[in-house]
């Protein structure tokens, strides 16, 4: 019932029930952690899961080794023994006897999480990422700020919070719906939590990378100061509905000094090696009608509409400068001209893009959205949210994101890094919404990128039924039926 499925494994007769763990040098946080899970103490005697790190091992690789005596787990770095901690987890309480070598097929393995368009809890996000180490994610990627909210407290600019961080009500339905609750919809996390957050994941194996959008998808953070954008004297509420606001930063001096604040203040916060940039959905129309972004576009030689990857170029600088690889979306239509071959990029809008961003010498997150977009509905229910196309369990399954023979990135070498499902929150206001479109597919994502090719949708699915109960006792599934609202007429609300 194991998922992901092992790289390889052998099972032997017989099994073994431990009454304890034993922690061998350098392991007790991993032992730790262990110990939680499974409620199994610390000990030194009895059959007992033994701990220990040697060398030979890859980056997350681990042996486990089970006979009716006991449980040996080795590896040789504290992300491989949590690897197996987890792989442990999941076959707990009564450990078959068998042998297993394991590593992942990626190194990115990573769910993004939007809290900008609907704030989340910090308990769940501490029980989502719990749930993603249990299947061997080691990415959170958190989207922070967007039209809709600015979710981060950032020193010295109060009101992207104070103001930021709160709309007056939500769209319902799809973008254009014209419908609105009426709801008011706000919250954002000081730095303290989120440090707090960052050491919770680590302990599990998983980094958190933050996501500041810029240059577009930024409202809110010109609600709270319009003088970034472009028309400073236009007062902007943060945005309500859905799709992509028309308003962004501002080509000056003001616009960069902000971004570089946010950047290095965020990086404070987060250490992971990589900081996202956004990039994506910028309309440049504002660009071409500015006096001040025509004047620096001409002194580039450059058409307004190009002086995007130039942006992302300065970004980039940035957070190179703080010690950190830039991460932006990959774009087309909104984005003219070369980004810089040192960014990685998500390929959200299907492989083939990602494929010739690799071409191009990047190191790429696949992310097509056909196959990773789990706000997407999963069948035609009409229960589902309001969002095509379907992608089914089985959809998700047959993804590879090696399609092709593209090679793996070792992290500086052109490649794929990896693949991340994403949870965008227009439709998805509650922690149940979000595990309801979470589960199952996370599963089937977590195999297709820790696991080699090879086995059928069949046996997975067959695991899968054994992992669901698993995954109610967890929490991990919404304990009600999730009903997501459309674009339908809604008494007593508001229209535009």
């Amino acid at each position: 019932m194991l998922i992901p499925y092992p790289a390889r494994l052998t099972r032997r007769a017989g099994s073994c029930t431990p009454t304890g763990i034993l922690a061998g040098p350098g392991t007790r946080g991993p032992a730790r952690l262990l110990a939680a899970c499974t409620g199994l103490p610390v000990v030194h005697n009895g059959p007992a899961i033994r701990l220990s790190l040697r060398p030979g091992f890859g980056p997350e690789e681990y042996t486990l080794e089970v006979t009716p005596e006991g449980a040996l787990l080795t590896a040789s770095t504290e992300a491989g023994l949590l690897a197996g901690v987890q792989t442990i987890r999941q076959l707990s309480p009564k450990l078959p006897c068998l042998s297993i070598r394991d590593a992942p097929r990626l190194p990115w393995r990573g769910v993004l999480l939007d809290v900008a368009r609907h704030f989340m809890p910090l308990e769940f996000l501490r029980e989502f990422v719990d749930l993603l180490a249990l299947h061997k994610y080691n990415v959170l990627h958190l989207h922070l700020t967007d039209d809709q909210g600015w979710r981060i407290e950032i020193g010295g600019w109060p009101r992207l919070t104070g103001i930021g961080a709160w709309r007056a009500e939500s769209m319902v339905g799809p973008a254009g719906s014209g419908v609105f609750d009426g709801v008011p919809h706000g919250g954002f996390y000081t730095q303290r939590e989120l440090r707090g957050l960052v050491a919770f994941a680590a302990g599990r194996g998983v980094r958190i990378v933050p996501e500041i959008d810029l240059p577009g998808h930024v409202r809110a953070a010109l609600a709270a100061y319009p003088s970034l954008g472009n028309r400073p004297s236009v007062a902007l509420p943060v945005w309500t509905e859905w799709g992509i606001s028309p308003d962004i930063l501002g080509v000056h001096d003001g616009a960069f000094a902000f971004c570089r604040d946010v950047l290095t203040q965020v990086a404070a916060v987060f250490p992971a090696p990589y900081l996202h940039i956004g990039g994506d959905e910028c309309p440049t129309t504002q660009w071409e009608t500015s006096p001040v972004a025509q004047a620096t576009a001409a002194r580039l030689g450059v058409h307004p509409a190009e002086l995007h990857p130039w942006f992302l170029g300065r970004l980039h600088d940035v957070v190179a400068s703080l010690g950190r690889q830039a991460v932006c979306w990959d774009e087309t239509g909104h984005a003219a001209g070369r980004l810089p071959a040192e960014l990685i990029v998500t390929a959200w809008r299907d492989a083939a893009h990602g494929a010739l961003a690799v071409a191009r010498g990047h190191r790429v997150v696949m992310a097509p959205h056909t196959a990773t977009y789990f706000d997407y509905r999963q069948s035609e229910d009409p229960g589902e949210p309001p969002r095509e196309p379907v992608t089914t369990l089985a959809d998700v399954y047959r993804f590879d994101p090696l399609a092709g023979g593209l090679p793996v990135s070792n992290g500086t070498t052109p490649g794929v890094l990896g693949t991340q499902a994403q949870l965008w929150t227009e439709h998805a206001p509650t922690p149940d919404h979000v595990r309801h479109l979470a589960f199952p597919r996370l599963c089937a994502l977590a195999e297709r990128a820790w696991s080699p090719p090879g086995r059928g949708y069949a046996d997975f699915h067959q695991r899968l039924t054994g992992h669901l109960p698993r995954l109610r006792a967890l929490g991990a599934l919404p304990k009600e039926r999730v009903r997501f609202a459309g674009a339908v007429p809604v008494p007593e609300k508001t229209v535009p």
